[in-house]
């Protein structure tokens, strides 16, 4: 017998790696935070959503495994993509957990032993209250946090409140304060170390967070904020997660990219914006120290017991580092982590955050920065297939549109068992990533496995708009959404294909959200592409404006222009009104429950695509959201993908139904 390995083609390459595979191993770790314990090191809690548990998100202590029993679901709807939805509180014998419960929004509190009990009255559900991002007073009797009220006669509206954390507020309204009202977006509440003052960051509309924010600092008086005054930010300056230098009452720490990137300073909480007192930089670099603000609660750096900080840095190769503010030295600390998420916590010289890299899933990890010694508390997967069967990813840089720099990864296909036949290119799918104002983060991804596993390369493109790169990098896409991200798309499989890495017939595209907008856009405007995949993709712009969430309802005013000055041009920009030019089939993904792209415009481009006699597929799931969180609907999705491409492009992949083109 001959040990060498089948020939076959690509795309019908046999894998260990099921679409099922793929759904378990979709656990989504975030907010991680360390708990003290007295006498004890200190336990970690985070929160965990479980594709297999109808993407119910737990609360998870490593000390005591589920905090949270089922049905609770601790998740939280602000800004609709929700955020930190949960804070420990001191309690004996052991720490409370208070958390935005799912159902009806209230904020409940667990404590060891018990049930959870409501500490927010029953007429927020009349109000349509939603909390997020909590901060405990110091003297632990409230948290403060922010609150987005969904009121039918008053709009939506946020502010900064103080909830009793003693539960009296249950029945009771008036025991909840408005701390600080009138901005309509808030983030990142910060009390000072002595309680007499509150830091935040505001914006309004129609900026994003990763357009115009303020710091803004004010004194607390009669446990409200009745004055404030900006410290840093404005028109064109992106600040992000205030934190106060340790032992004062009078300095923070902040991130802006007054200097393109996001870097860190030093600033006076009493200097207001514009004073000669310039903010201090800590440590000047062509790196981002900060991300964009999707989530309300990401804490993109820690300060350490000792007054250091603990950071991380964009790029492909940039572990977490111990920054010291006074002399601006920087080193790396030696845990074999390369790719960090938005949340690091830190306890004394210990710290907690969400790491991985190219070749390991994203893990809570738990490192201890005197010895350098770490532990994975939890990965996201719990078996990594056979090295053998795993992309090794290649950062690339292609040349765009007009000398343009565009950013990607390359997963070429690998598997240890089948090579293809001689002569024959792989096809390849370009991965977009939502956001727009997002990134691909270097992190191991099996759903990328997925596919190149079974002879189908992958490429990550982090079109021009992506963040990690710089404000200059992102604010490419300014006005032009569905033109520069297109094009950078279309410059990265090309260029592959002019290297003989790809099958210049057999490229996909596709995306979820932003990127299944310019998944239909490229589909639309271009022929570079057999097939396009979009997973709840923008398809239209004016309807889209009206019916989308308050968060993201002028988001488009930077990305195209006003209304209703742009009018036209939201029109001529959107993919529904150019489905006369699309020429490959297309399949549509959708939830039916999606309050950011709702179900209506993937409907209108089916519709479009059924007139028109295109081959296409609409596939619509009760129950999910802006992200598939259910394991059946992410096996289901991804089944129905493969197939879809083995129609397309000419294979028949093992294993899976097939999927019926209309």
């Amino acid at each position: 017998m001959s040990d060498s390995p089948a020939v076959l083609p690509y795309g019908s390459w046999p894998s260990p790696i099921s679409a099922a595979d793929v759904a378990r191993g979709g656990i989504r770790l975030g907010f991680p935070d360390l708990v003290e314990r007295p006498g004890e090191a200190p336990d970690v809690w985070w929160c965990e959503g479980r594709p297999g548990d109808a993407g119910r998100q737990a609360i998870v202590s490593a000390a005591h495994g589920d905090l949270l029993p089922a049905p609770w679901n601790a998740r939280t709807r602000v800004h609709e993509y929700g955020g930190r939805s949960w804070i420990a509180v001191p309690a004996t014998p052991h720490a409370a957990l208070i958390f935005a419960e799912w159902s009806d929004q209230r904020l409940y509190r667990l404590d060891s032993g018990g049930s959870p009990q409501p500490i927010t009255p029953v007429a927020a559900t009349q109000a349509g209250w939603r909390y997020a991002d909590f901060t405990l007073a110091a003297d632990g009797t409230e948290i403060w946090c922010v609150r987005e009220s969904h009121s039918p006669d008053d709009g939506i509206s946020r502010a900064i409140v103080a909830v009793p954390v003693d539960g009296s507020a249950a029945n009771d309204p008036s025991r909840m304060r408005v701390v600080v009202a009138g901005s309509q977006f808030y983030a990142w509440p910060r009390l000072s170390p002595d309680g007499n003052q509150l830091a935040w960051i505001a914006w309004n509309h129609p900026d994003m967070p990763w357009d115009s924010t303020q710091l803004r600092v004010g004194d607390i008086v009669g446990g409200v904020v009745p004055q404030w005054q900006a410290v840093i930010g404005g028109p064109g300056e992106s600040v992000l997660q205030p934190e106060w230098v340790p032992g004062t009452s009078d300095r923070l720490y902040v991130i802006s990219d007054r200097t393109n990137w996001w870097n860190l300073y030093e600033v006076s909480a009493t200097a207001e914006s514009g004073d000669s007192a310039e903010p201090r930089p800590l440590a000047p670099a062509s790196n981002e120290f900060g991300g964009p603000l999707w989530e309300l609660g990401y804490t993109f750096y820690a300060v350490l017991g000792d007054g250091r900080l603990a950071v991380s840095r964009s790029g492909m190769q940039y572990p977490i580092a111990v920054l010291d503010p006074l002399t601006g030295a920087m080193a790396d600390v030696a845990i074999p982590f390369t790719a960090w998420e938005s949340d690091l916590r830190a306890i004394g010289q210990t710290i907690v955050g969400i790491g991985g890299g190219p070749d390991t899933p994203a893990s809570i990890v738990v490192a201890d920065l005197i010895d350098s010694s770490h532990e994975i508390v939890r990965s996201s997967i719990a078996e990594i297939p056979d090295a053998g069967y795993l992309p090794k990813p290649e950062a690339v840089t292609f040349p765009g549109v007009d000398g343009r720099e565009v950013h990607a990864r390359v997963y070429p296909p690998r598997n240890p068992n089948v090579v293809a036949p001689q002569g024959e290119l792989p096809p390849y799918v370009a991965f977009v990533h939502g956001g727009p104002t997002s990134s691909a983060l270097p992190i191991f991804d099996l759903g990328h496995a997925y596919f190149t596993s079974r002879g189908i390369g992958v490429v990550d493109v982090d079109y021009g708009g992506s963040t990690g790169y710089g404000r200059e990098y992102r604010e490419r896409l300014k006005g032009q959404w569905g033109v520069v991200d297109v094009e950078d798309c279309v410059a990265a499989v090309q260029a592959l294909a002019d290297r003989g890495q790809a099958d210049r017939a057999r490229l996909a595209i596709r995306g979820g959200s932003a990127g299944g907008w310019t998944t239909l856009a490229a589909i639309t405007r271009t022929d570079a592409f057999a097939a396009g995949t979009s997973y709840f993709g923008v398809a239209e712009l004016l309807k889209f404006a009206h019916d989308t969430h308050d968060f993201e309802s002028r988001y488009i005013d930077g990305l195209i222009g006003p209304l209703p000055q742009a009018r036209d041009l939201y029109v001529e920009r959107a993919p529904l009104s150019h489905v006369d030019e699309v020429s490959c089939p297309v399949l549509l993904l959708q939830g039916l429950e999606d309050k950011v792209v709702p179900p209506s415009q993937a409907e209108m481009f089916r519709d479009a695509l059924a007139a028109k006699k295109i081959p296409h597929a609409y596939l619509a799931f009760e129950g999910e959201q802006h992200g598939f969180r259910k394991a059946e609907t992410m096996t289901t999705s991804l089944e129905a993908e493969l197939s879809f491409y083995g129609q397309v492009f000419g294979f028949t992949p093992p294993g899976v139904p097939v999927l019926e083109l209309s």
